[in-house]
């Protein structure tokens, strides 16, 4: 397996590990894929919990790596070849992901200088666990919690309206 020229794993000030620019990459440019199993739903759906179990029993939060594909495949980016399982999450990204004829792409949404922290919006939108995902990446747009942008006006609502009844109950 060849090394990927634009990248290298290092610990991250975000989350645990993270994968930094090992020079300069121009905006657009597909910096890794998203490797891993491709699995069906079901099977997505049945590797899902126990992966949550392991991550809690183990202490790695946001240790699962199942990525939706399309409407049939997953992605089970548990696999040592992974590098792009490493990438966090930010609520102000340099990265996205784009799916080019089945396969998950990272791409630089802007030029990034060498020594930057890739980072990606994981897009998540289950609000029924969002307090689950809470987000770490510091930047001045978070909003505490790992959640797609187009739900965040939603999402400032629903933590504002719990802290109101917080306040309430004291």
């Amino acid at each position: 397996m060849t090394t990927n020229p634009y990248i290298l794993k290092k610990k991250s000030s975000v989350h645990g590990w993270g994968i930094f620019a090992k020079e300069f990459i121009p905006k657009g440019t597909r910096v890794v894929e998203y490797v891993g199993e491709k699995i069906t739903k079901a099977e997505s759906d049945r590797r899902g919990p126990k992966l949550v179990e392991y991550a809690k029993k183990h202490k790695e939060q946001g240790a699962v790596y199942l990525f939706e594909l399309n409407q049939r495949y997953d992605i089970d980016g548990h696999v040592a070849y992974n590098t792009a399982k490493f990438i966090n999450h930010s609520c102000e990204p340099n990265c996205e992901v784009d799916i080019i004829r089945g396969h998950i792409w990272i791409i630089a949404l802007r030029d990034i200088i060498k020594g930057e922290e890739l980072l990606y919006n994981y897009g998540y939108d289950d609000f029924k666990g969002f307090e689950e995902h809470p987000c770490y990446c510091g930047s001045s747009r978070c909003v505490g919690y790992i959640m797609a942008e187009e739900h965040w006006p939603r999402l400032r609502k629903m933590v504002k309206s719990k802290q109101e009844k917080a306040l309430n109950r004291l």
